[in-house]
């Protein structure tokens, strides 16, 4: 039997969450969704990824978006 985890970042890392997020929205949408200056002045994957990761309420609001944009891509 196969076990169905219900949560939606279940095995995604937070590289892969916002290499998502960056081919959606660009950087730019994403600095504009969420105000971090890790998004707006200079962006990179690594710099946003160290930031992200020592700061959990930016995280958090970066994970939310990409729970969002899951929902919004596939139909339940």
């Amino acid at each position: 039997m196969t076990e169905h985890n219900p949560d939606p970042l279940h095995g995604v890392t937070l590289e892969q969450i916002l290499n998502a997020l960056v081919a959606h929205y660009e950087w730019s949408g994403l600095a504009e969704r969420i105000d971090i200056r890790c998004f707006k002045t200079d962006p990179s994957i690594k710099s946003s990824l160290t930031f992200l990761r020592k700061t959990p309420w930016a995280r958090e609001k970066v994970e939310r978006l990409y729970v969002k944009l899951m929902r919004t891509k596939r139909p339940l």
